[in-house]
């Protein structure tokens, strides 16, 4: 079976665990024999700076960069950045959001000043990003990752949710494996379960729009 190509922008803020998720994509694929490449950007990550990283799987593939335009997804720990970086997404791509908002220090000082100032919300974010897909999910990572065990597995929440994805090459099976491999040995069985949460919450949201695995 010939490989598909897919290309993930993935982006964060500091302490959220995205290079691990990345290393857990990245480990899954080598486990699988399918050819990834990563390019990764880090921010102020001891004060919640933006962290990004592309992911672009397929033999074809030669450079780590995703063009502007060039992503098949967005994966977002964080709103805000989703919005900062849609850019990256092609017309019609799926975005895959955690609800979570950590606003930056220039909104909090605005708010400060102005007690009746409004904080950028979720909802908008994903108004705007309306724009550019109607394939969006919004996930609440926090409250599911506390159901999973551990407030640390949102990054594993949303892994899961984008391995229902059908258009992403990489094996579920896979995927777990790496997550068991890369995770501290007391914290396997809650980011398995976590990983599983993840996708219960994509079906329910993102599959009546994107193909989803069986």
């Amino acid at each position: 079976m010939a490989e598909r190509e897919f290309s993930v922008y993935m982006s964060g803020v500091g302490g959220q665990g995205l290079v691990l998720l990345s290393n857990v994509i990245g480990a899954a694929c080598a486990s699988a024999g399918i050819r990834a490449l990563t390019g990764e950007q880090h921010g102020l990550s001891q004060r919640s700076g933006s962290i990004n990283v592309h992911m672009r799987i397929g033999e074809r593939i030669r450079s780590p960069l995703i063009p502007i335009g060039g992503a098949d997804a967005l994966l977002a720990l964080e709103a805000l950045e989703a919005l900062r970086y849609v850019e990256y997404l092609r017309p019609g791509g799926i975005v895959l959001m955690n609800s979570r908002v950590q606003h930056p220090v220039s909104e909090t000082a605005k708010h400060m000043k102005d007690k009746q100032a409004r904080y950028f919300s979720a909802d908008e974010v994903r108004a705007r990003l309306s724009r550019v897909t109607d394939k969006i999910s919004v996930i609440d990572a926090l409250t599911l990752a506390k159901e999973a065990g551990s407030t640390l597995t949102e990054n594993i929440i949303m892994l899961g949710a984008l391995s229902t994805v059908e258009a992403f090459p990489v094996p579920v099976d896979a995927l777990k494996r790496s997550v068991a491999e890369n995770v501290p040995k007391k914290a396997v069985d809650v980011n398995l379960k976590a990983f599983e949460l993840g996708r219960s919450k994509a079906r329910e949201q993102l599959c009546h729009v994107v193909k989803c695995r069986d």
